[in-house]
């Protein structure tokens, strides 16, 4: 059998039991280690599960990935997941490959960051499509993500904003090179992220309209550039969420504005994993009032103006 294991968001115990006894089974242990981190080293695992664990890198998956499908049809072989086994097309695809080569497969799912998105007391079935953003460089600023940000905001909904890992990841000059060196491992930080939401923002819409610009392009039937189209993401009036370390013992999350959440430096938000949340207009007030329990300046924070004025939302009283 080859069984595809999540293990949850924190340590060696968020492992489920089904999980644990499927690993103990199993002839050989893989630990998927390029698209999340668990917060605890690949020993602690293996003192807890009492099997060997094979780091599975990026280039073991993808272009060896018969070696780790190897006798699954004889013998049990799990295959490892932070979070859930399903979060990531890679381990579709190698699900796929187990199925063409006959061999029986099982999935055992677990807590993820789609799931845990409840400890910002915001109702999961109001997010719209998930982002990834990665690491910007000199060269290279993707900003695909952003018509799909603008998608959700136009429908009100709430957007998850993974935010880039880097892992076993070579230089431009040693891969050009062939050399198998790699950089030391680099997780984006919410300052960062807001960092470069805000700048694509700035090269989106170089500028705001005024009031008469906004009356003239509400008004025109026509098609409307970005240059010229109002912005859905005013960095002062768009309310947003941090998302660190969740289900883990330090978990912490802040809320804010664009605005007062870019000004925080990487020490207030602390170690990684990192996620983001872009909050949208349909925000319900159990929402605003229970992710305002994190807001930047507590109770005079910008944040229950803009959800007031802005967003329209009532407080709740209890």
């Amino acid at each position: 059998m080859f069984y595809v294991i999540g293990l949850g968001l924190s340590d060696e115990k968020d492992i489920t039991v089904k999980g644990l006894e499927a690993v103990k089974r199993s002839e050989r242990v893989y630990l998927e280690s390029y698209t999340s981190i668990l917060m605890v080293d690949k020993e602690k695992l293996e003192g807890f599960y009492g099997r060997e664990v094979i780091t599975a890198t990026r280039e073991l998956v993808e272009l060896e990935a018969d070696e780790i499908l190897k006798d699954a049809d004889k013998v049990d072989v799990a295959f490892l997941v932070v979070g859930d086994p399903l979060g990531a097309t890679t381990h579709t695809d190698l699900l796929l490959r187990a199925r063409s080569l006959g061999h029986p497969t099982e999935v055992i799912h677990n807590a993820s960051i789609l799931t845990a998105l409840g400890s910002t007391g915001l109702q999961m079935y109001s997010f719209g499509q998930t982002l990834s953003l990665v690491f910007y460089t000199e060269t290279w600023r993707p900003d695909s993500w952003y018509d799909r940000l603008e998608e959700n905001l136009r429908l009100g909904v709430h957007t998850l904003v993974l935010l880039d890992i880097k892992v076993r990841e070579q230089s431009e000059e040693n891969m050009a090179r062939g050399r198998l060196i790699y950089e030391p491992p680099r997780f984006m930080n919410p300052a960062q992220a807001f960092s470069q939401i805000l700048l694509t923002e700035s090269l989106r819409h170089p500028s705001s309209p005024s009031d008469s610009d906004k009356s003239e392009l509400e008004t025109n039937a026509g098609p409307q550039t970005d240059k010229g189209s109002i912005s859905l993401l005013p960095p002062d009036q768009t309310l947003a969420i941090s998302l660190s370390r969740i289900g883990t013992p330090t978990q912490k999350l802040i809320s804010g504005t664009l605005t007062e959440l870019s000004k925080l430096s990487d020490e207030e938000f602390g170690d990684p994993l990192h996620s983001v949340v872009i909050v949208g207009k349909r925000l319900h007030p159990l929402e605003f009032e229970y992710a305002g329990k994190f807001a930047v300046n507590g109770e005079k924070g910008d944040w229950w103006r803009v959800g007031q004025q802005i967003y329209g939302v009532e407080r709740e009283t209890f």
